[in-house]
């Protein structure tokens, strides 16, 4: 087993937060490009957020697939070959001559962009100790957060300068770029063993990850705090980009860099669970994410970047407590319990604008504000029940599912 921060964990640690990195950039690239979309292909506000949508519904769906999967034929092989493939992708999306086009092909790359998050904790769990496992996670997810900044600022001022075609090229570009060094610096399994792909096993792996109680509140609280999370950056992008803020797509891609907030969260959360509990400071996370969203009802543009910033930080230290929680109480096959994990996450993204959208209609901002937090009122019970459960174990001394 791999140790924290020796040279072996650095150099896999690093290649995993660089192919994290590159799968986020190419997943939120289009998001501050929504305004301008909307007004090019004279759609709704809730059909040029399908854009976001189809692909993180494919995402979700491709989890199904290649987190099973890698238990079959190892975990390696799916990373590299989906990521090179989501690169491709992202040129092709250059050149899509219709809104339909557009759809139908992030819809395609949203399934290839699932085989790297599919697998990537799960390869962490059979290489790593639980030490370096917990640091890994969270450095992993803090590089989720820049590759979700770094597309969209990237995303932004590309668009800018050529339009959608010239960001989604250099997207493209940087990715396959990025894809050769992560082939070149991600190690090869030691402690991976295979187990015979059989569809009735898989099946029956799901249905008893999702028959665990303590797996299921966690896969809950990840997707419904990401359903809201995530949503919330896409509205806000039609608030700042109307009267009387009227961003640019440039400067609505700066407006990501809150995300930075994220990454603080994320790489805190390992040392915050060691002293507080990781189920304490997943309650804790959602409580910040509801203060969040408090402060962006304000009207001042710096006030609303202030709340997105702190709605990043409690979003990303429950996200990052929540994934690791699911690795260290699944009761074997970490592979698909990860991937379900996933499922759910990416799911509430995909669900998120069906949820929103009446309440965007009725009232503005102020009404995403209060969608959101009848959402989080809910995974606020589910983290504070989390930390029951973790109070019983200890006394007990058993994490066994109650």
């Amino acid at each position: 087993m791999i140790k924290a921060n020796t040279r072996a964990w650095w150099r896999a640690t690093f290649a995993l937060c660089l192919g994290s990195f590159l799968v986020f950039i190419n997943l939120y690239a289009p998001q501050p490009l929504l305004p301008g979309l909307k007004e090019t292909y004279g759609v709704s506000t809730l059909g040029v957020s399908l854009l976001m949508s189809v692909a993180t519904l494919s995402l979700a769906l491709a989890l199904l697939v290649f987190g099973p999967l890698s238990d079959a034929i190892g975990r390696e092989g799916i990373m590299r070959t989906t990521l090179l493939l989501a690169g491709g992708c992202s040129l092709a999306l250059a050149f899509a001559p219709t809104f339909e086009t557009l759809l139908a092909l992030r819809l395609v790359q949203g399934f290839v962009l699932g085989g790297l998050p599919a697998v990537a904790i799960a390869w962490m769990g059979d290489e790593f100790d639980k030490p370096a496992l917990l640091s890994a996670v969270g450095l992993y997810i803090g590089a989720n957060s820049l590759g979700g900044i770094s597309g969209r600022v990237v995303g932004g001022a590309a668009a800018d300068i050529g339009g959608p075609t010239a960001a989604f090229l250099t997207v493209g570009v940087l990715t396959l770029v990025g894809c050769a060094v992560f082939w070149r610096l991600l190690p090869n399994s030691q402690a991976f063993r295979p187990q015979r792909f059989q569809l009735r096993v898989a099946l029956g792996d799901l249905a008893g990850h999702l028959r665990n109680p303590i797996l299921l509140a966690a896969y809950a609280l990840g997707g419904i705090n990401f359903l809201i999370f995530i949503n919330q950056f896409s509205y806000i992008t039609f608030r700042l980009a109307g009267a009387p803020y009227q961003l640019a797509a440039s400067s609505l891609g700066l407006v990501f860099l809150t995300y930075l907030g994220g990454t603080v969260g994320s790489t805190l959360s390992g040392r915050l669970a060691q002293r507080f509990s990781p189920a304490t400071c997943m309650s804790l996370g959602v409580a910040i994410l509801m203060l969040g969203t408090a402060i962006t009802l304000a009207n001042s543009l710096w006030l609303i970047i202030l709340g997105l910033t702190v709605n990043a930080f409690g979003f990303f230290l429950a996200h990052s407590l929540a994934s690791s929680w699911v690795g260290r109480h699944a009761q074997g096959a970490r592979g698909s319990a990860s991937a379900l994990y996933l499922v759910f996450y990416y799911l509430g993204a995909s669900l998120g604008g069906f949820w929103l959208e009446p309440f965007w209609q009725w009232a503005g901002w102020q009404g995403v504000a209060l969608g959101s937090w009848l959402l989080l009122g809910v995974t606020l019970v589910v983290a504070l029940g989390l930390r029951r459960f973790e109070r019983r174990a200890v006394q007990t001394g058993s994490d066994a599912p109650r």
